[in-house]
């Protein structure tokens, strides 16, 4: 019986290292009595010719006295405590969410977000550019770095990272979209350097996508509601017009 229960507790604390199962275990003792009986407890202690027999884990008041005499062995053994419960995962908020949340932290209109978004991935959180940039607002490593965003393929810290980014360049450019827009696609040095749009075809067609996306939004949002005062971009989209790629 005691190679039996060696062999036994060997394999538990091998298996109780075992980072894939990562299960705790916890020894109990059983006192075996002269009448055939065994009497499972957690501690023990001599009590004049009586053994008292703790019969809980943290409990001094729940135990059993059995004359000393009448136990004839007392043997331990690893039991497995209950796995503890999981959290369920909660659901990952819906985008519209996050832009409504990001705009107001922001003091972007949702709806310019939203065209953002859309210009860069297509509201795919998992998007990855052939030159590094990443999740729904595309947002490239050294920037989501500077950004705070440690995982830019997180929908919700992305928003909030390329939104942070956009309402700096918003405020750089004193609320020059045009600007902001180009910065945001090819780079503030790249704006500094042309005083302006860059003549980039690929930057020069994203800032007109995201204004006539804008502005398509306003006047939908007129037409089905008249009395709307609408805060539309009354801007002229930068005309593509050079062959030249963009930085991003």
């Amino acid at each position: 019986m005691a190679f039996e229960f060696k062999t036994r507790l060997a394999l538990v604390l091998l298996l109780s290292g075992c980072p894939l199962l990562a299960q705790s275990y916890e020894t109990v003792y059983s006192a075996h009595l002269r009448n055939g009986f065994a009497i499972r407890h957690y501690s023990s202690e001599v009590v004049g010719d009586k053994m008292r027999l703790y019969l809980a884990r943290d409990s001094q008041n729940n135990y059993a006295e059995v004359p000393t005499a009448e136990i004839t062995s007392i043997e331990s053994e690893q039991i497995a405590l209950p796995a503890p419960a999981v959290p369920e995962t909660s659901k990952p908020r819906p985008i519209e969410e996050l832009i409504t949340t990001a705009a107001t932290n922001t003091k972007i209109d949702p709806d310019f977000l939203a065209s953002v978004i859309r210009a860069e991935s297509g509201f795919n959180p998992h998007a990855r550019s052939p030159k590094g940039a990443q999740g729904l607002m595309q947002l490239m490593p050294q920037t989501a770095t500077k950004l705070g965003v440690s995982n830019a393929y997180d929908p919700e810290a992305n928003v909030n990272g390329g939104s942070e980014y956009l309402r700096q360049l918003l405020a750089q450019y004193h609320g020059d979209a045009q600007k902001a827009l180009a910065a945001y696609n090819a780079g503030p040095q790249r704006v500094q350097q042309y005083k302006g749009v860059p003549p980039y075809r690929e930057t020069r067609t994203y800032v007109a996508r995201v204004i006539n996306e804008y502005n398509r939004k306003k006047r939908s949002a007129q037409k089905s509601s008249p009395t709307n005062k609408s805060d539309e971009l009354l801007v002229r989209p930068a005309t593509p017009s050079s062959p030249k790629s963009s930085a991003k």
